[in-house]
């Protein structure tokens, strides 16, 4: 269907020459292992349910305008004069899979960096012509992600207007297409937890969708945000091969994204059992900063060495609630790993909503024509990160500084730029309950509450924990217990297994986090509860799975 990407390819390589050797010369491919520009200049949710569920009426979505006339951010000024560069200007070079990464039609290596849109119901307003260019031109994107919510509120399986819903889509694909970016279309589940939910509608849309994009090349489509939920990779697998099915119809080789169990975290699971009899697919793996950390990445290499291929269709430099503390050390090192393995990134989110993951100030109403001024301290980030990579030709720490977020090193966060109600310094009711031991055989535990907030009348806390093995052996399995002062509801958790009955939360390993090393640690564990304003740990216990 699409393979005359292939062909005009070719004709342009035939016609134009300098495509490859001259035109502007910067643009010029490079040496084996090397990177063309417009894959360096090129773009950028792991786990975390609640982050997002938001109520329609409490967002100040701004209206659709004109640009504001105020001067761009400094950046890239559009290429002129000068040949196409696959998958840099127009006639979007035709993907593929090859390994574990995406290559053009040449066979040359692709990374995609861009931004996902907040929830398409309620921030439409950020779909236009002149965001997606700026995006394009000035940011460094090559890529933009439109997330279309199932079950929320004003979801497309929940009341919310399918044909509004799928006009803004296709609003979405024609704008980035006329932008000359890479654009995914995300049927993004979330409160439904089990994409087989949904179903029908499922293969009714991307029918309808891959029928209408089968000639473009620049169109990817992801067939289930985050799983979740206890739900199986069994469950997704047998879910996705049947959509894939109605897709291969339409579009016999386009992109296509497959969530991955726990929010699009356990890539390895898909790794042991990926799906075969189609080519093409890539498996999607979600984090934010300043949650996921060592045991994830590790995860994540593991599963690509085993030659599983990896999109991270989403994250963020903040915790896994979309809010609270930015952690830019940690934000580095994921970049720098990505960067290292080619994996293409993008990240969540193009809004002003009142949350420290979102790209503008609450204050900034504008939809297109934003300046500096107009950022907060995860745009800032964003914007630093994309101008280093387009112009040193991979992450460094030259440069980000200018635009980034300071020297606020891991675990702090911004400067108040991320918009009013966001959870940072002064702001945040964090109760520091400090660490102590648990358990016996010389294992610890420390269960820190790294954040709180209040949503909807109700307060939530967000733990994170560490396990150290002080018992001069590495241990294998574990289980931790902790007993609040009162009943106690779970909204998010990562990195392990969660049972809770009533004010009792138990936690036992998973596969990749059992062993832990003589005098080593277990951290990347948390969980995001809701209860009572005073709601505290009374006891807490660890042992080792073989007491």
């Amino acid at each position: 269907m699409r393979r005359w990407g292939h062909v005009f390819w070719g004709v342009m390589f035939v016609l134009c020459p300098s495509i490859l050797a001259g035109c502007g010369g910067k643009d010029v491919p490079k040496t084996e292992g090397e990177w063309t520009r417009s894959v360096t200049a090129g773009t950028v949710e792991a786990g975390a349910g609640s982050r997002k569920g938001i109520d329609a009426s409490s967002v100040g979505q701004p209206e659709i305008s004109a640009p504001s006339g105020e001067a761009p951010l400094p950046g890239q000024e559009p290429d002129s004069g000068e040949c196409p560069v696959p998958g840099q200007t127009a006639g979007l070079s035709e993907l593929s899979v090859e390994g574990t990464g995406l290559v053009d039609a040449f066979g040359n290596p692709v990374q995609l960096r861009g931004v996902s849109t907040h929830g398409l119901a309620w921030y439409p307003g950020y779909v236009n012509q002149e965001c997606f260019r700026q995006l394009k031109q000035e940011w460094g994107m090559n890529v933009v992600r439109l997330a279309m919510y199932t079950a929320e509120s004003g979801g497309y399986c929940t009341g919310g207007s399918q044909n509004d819903l799928k006009e803004l889509v296709k609003s979405g694909v024609e704008y980035a297409t006329e932008a000359d970016m890479y654009v995914i279309i995300d049927w993004h589940i979330l409160s439904d937890g089990d994409p087989g939910t949904y179903l029908e509608e499922a293969k009714d849309f991307f029918g309808e969708m891959s029928e209408e994009y089968a000639e473009h090349t620049n169109v990817i489509y992801e067939i289930c945000n985050e799983p979740n939920g206890g739900t199986s990779w069994s469950d997704i697998k047998s879910y996705a091969e049947k959509v894939i099915e109605v897709i291969r119809s339409n579009d016999e080789d386009g992109i296509i994204l497959v969530g991955t169990p726990n929010w699009s975290q356990y890539v390895d699971q898909a790794a042991a059992d990926p799906i075969e009899g189609y080519d093409n697919i890539m498996y999607t793996l979600h984090f934010y900063a300043a949650t996921h950390t060592d045991s994830l990445r590790s995860a994540m290499i593991g599963a690509i060495e085993d030659g599983l291929p990896i999109f991270v269709s989403e994250y963020g430099i903040c915790d896994a609630s979309g809010n609270g503390a930015i952690d830019r050390e940690q934000a580095d090192k994921w970049i720098k790993v990505l960067d290292e393995y080619r994996i293409s990134y993008v990240a969540w989110n193009l809004s002003n909503k009142s949350e420290t993951s979102a790209v503008f100030k609450s204050s900034c109403n504008k939809v297109s024509g934003f300046g500096e001024d107009d950022l907060s301290a995860s745009g800032r980030w964003l914007y630093g990160m994309l101008q280093a990579a387009a112009t040193a030709g991979e992450l460094g720490s030259e440069g980000m500084g200018d635009f980034g977020i300071g020297n606020a090193g891991a675990g702090s966060t911004g400067t108040g730029d991320a918009g009013a109600g966001n959870t940072g310094i002064g702001d945040t009711d964090v109760s520091g309950e400090s660490s102590r031991p648990g358990g016996d055989g010389g294992l610890q535990i420390s269960a820190d509450v790294v954040n709180s907030w209040k949503q909807d009348g109700e307060s939530y806390f967000q733990y994170a924990v560490t396990i150290s093995n002080n018992t001069g052996a590495e241990q294998s399995g574990w289980t931790l217990r902790l007993v609040f002062g009162g009943d106690i509801a779970l909204s998010d958790k990562w990195n392990g297994n969660y049972q809770v009955e009533g004010n009792t939360l138990t936690i036992s390993a998973l596969d990749y986090n059992s062993r832990i090393a003589k005098d080593g640690s277990v951290g990347d564990i948390g969980f995001i509860l809701h209860g009572a304003d005073d709601l505290a740990i009374s006891d807490m216990s660890v042992v080792p799975a073989d007491r």
